[in-house]
């Protein structure tokens, strides 16, 4: 705990370095694109389409009750954000080594500016999200102002698995590759394009311990069903970021001083 404490203080004390490397990822990302940043927008937006016309006739009639369109971006842009942080986070430590080895700053600080980077880049996908909620019909309500929670003890839960994966990947680079898969396979293993109801009750059960269901569950309950999600979600959505950031934190804090030896 006194390690989370730290990464508190440390927050406050290089914010002018972690605001500066934020700015340099953005510069990086957008080097020479001709839409730049739009593309956060942009991005989400395209790929709801291309699933929208390959899995909309499959899926689409088993839920009449919501619009499809809303569901699957609400699903895209909450995975989307955890494969965007989680993949910027992983070679955080491996791509710094040369500021590592000539300068001392928290070693942390530099997965945890990876995940604060995608999460305005997340902040930026919901301005498609809330125009397809606008535009569709699906309408606003007041449990919208519920959502900060689902977003920020995601956003925790990335940071976690980000402090878990850099760490990881120092001593294992195959991981740069395995969890390309990984997340693949996380993406059809989550409700994204399909219906919960379509999954075998065995499979059902297992589906609450699935990080990513939980959190686009409970927007979803808001979103498309106007209603407050039940309070197991809100554990679950909490317990979940939690226990990553406790797992992330120390796994990161044990390692950190091995580093230099491997990058």
């Amino acid at each position: 705990m006194n390690f989370i404490k730290n990464i508190y203080n440390n927050l406050i004390k290089y914010k002018f370095l972690i605001s500066e490397l934020i700015k340099r990822d953005f510069k990086v990302k957008y080097q020479r694109s001709f839409f730049g940043i739009l593309w956060s927008i942009l991005y989400p937006v395209l790929m709801m389409l291309v699933m929208a016309i390959v899995f909309s006739n499959l899926f689409k009639a088993s839920m009449p009750e919501v619009n499809y369109l809303c569901y699957l971006l609400t699903g895209l842009v909450i995975f989307n954000f955890f494969t965007d942080a989680t993949n910027q986070a992983m070679p955080s430590i491996v791509g710094n080594m040369s500021l590592i080895n000539k300068v001392y700053m928290p070693k942390y600080i530099f997965p945890l500016s990876k995940c604060l980077f995608s999460g305005i880049n997340f902040l930026l996908t919901l301005i498609p999200l809330y125009g397809v909620i606008i535009l569709t019909g699906t309408g606003l309500n007041i449990y919208h102002l519920l959502l900060p929670y689902c977003f920020f003890t995601l956003l925790i839960f990335c940071i976690g698995f980000g402090f878990l994966l850099s760490a990881f990947s120092v001593f294992l680079r195959d991981l740069f590759y395995i969890w390309g898969i990984i997340t693949l396979t996380w993406t059809y293993l989550t409700p994204i394009m399909y219906d919960m109801s379509i999954l075998p009750i065995k499979l059902l059960e297992l589906m609450k311990y699935n990080p990513l269901y939980q959190y686009i569950n409970f927007a979803r309950e808001i979103i498309l069903f106007n209603r407050v999600p039940e309070l197991s979600c809100w554990l679950y959505c909490g317990g979940f970021a939690l226990i990553t950031l406790l797992i992330g934190t120390w796994y990161f804090k044990k390692k950190q001083d091995r580093f230099i030896y491997y990058i």
